[in-house]
């Protein structure tokens, strides 16, 4: 059971220190997506719920509209600890209240999930000058899904998504993040889905605090066969493992002329 709750906020727009962003948006604090490996969980420090996170929602709200003008030809992303289309917003619709403040925005928005309710908004979607959907796929199968992205929406219906924003004229991005080690096959989920996806993400797994943990007995529990590795990228700090896995998606992405951006090599 996910505890709900209100936060009140001055404004849904935040100025953020990431070099490829101007601002955030963020509708919610909390996740009930519940991803094993969630970078976000850190987030849970800055509440006052005790539940861990993915066990509580706060649903955002300010009488503050969005300052249009202020993010004129400015880069804005919906969300970066949250999903805004969490299984919460069909109840909620904050972030299609947000999204009906910037139908008329000059901004660059990227919308980020691993939901299908993004559909929901299409008819928004269709009236935006820069627009772009990102769908957020790891794995391409759906039993390791549930494990490590319980709550979220199945693989097959983010892709069925893909399918139908691009039939509907709207920039489709996959974001192939967090690049598991030795579980994500990126290759495999290009090929499954570049016939509707004009733009490809990477980034890769970090860990750190309380997720680490719950990682590291993901895999000595599931693939004990990776310990060694998991322990020699994220405790020694090798890099060799990242190093060489990002010449194999420079070298991949050029040769099969794929649109495509590195987050972690900084490309």
């Amino acid at each position: 059971m996910v505890v709900e709750d209100t936060a009140r906020v001055k404004d849904y727009l935040t100025k953020t220190k990431l070099t490829t962003l101007d601002y955030v948006i963020n509708p919610y604090v909390g996740c009930p997506n519940k991803c094993l490996y969630c970078y976000a969980a850190y987030m849970s420090s800055f509440s006052k719920h005790k539940e861990e996170w993915g066990e509580f929602i706060d649903v955002k709200h300010t009488r503050k509209r969005i300052n249009t003008f202020k993010i004129k030809n400015k880069k804005v992303m919906i969300s970066t600890v949250t999903d805004p289309y969490n299984p919460f917003e069909e109840k909620y619709r904050i972030t299609r209240m947000i999204m009906e403040q910037l139908v008329n925005s000059e901004a660059y928005i990227s919308v980020v999930t691993k939901s299908k309710l993004v559909l929901r908004d299409i008819d928004l979607f269709k009236k935006m000058k820069h627009i772009e959907i990102v769908l957020s796929i790891s794995l391409l199968d759906e039993n390791l899904k549930k494990k490590l992205e319980p709550n979220s929406s199945s693989i097959e219906d983010r892709v069925e998504t893909l399918k139908i924003l691009r039939q509907n004229g709207i920039k489709t991005v996959v974001f192939i993040s967090p690049i598991i080690p030795q579980i994500t096959d990126f290759k495999r989920i290009v090929e499954k889905t570049k016939e509707f996806t004009d733009e490809y993400w990477f980034d890769r797994l970090n860990l750190r605090s309380s997720f680490k943990t719950k990682m590291f007995k993901f895999i000595n529990d599931e693939y004990p066969i990776f310990k060694s590795l998991y322990n020699d990228i994220y405790e020694m700090k090798n890099s060799q493992y990242f190093d060489e896995l990002n010449d194999s998606i420079e070298k991949y992405c050029k040769e099969n002329q794929i649109v495509y951006k590195n987050f972690y090599a900084g490309t």
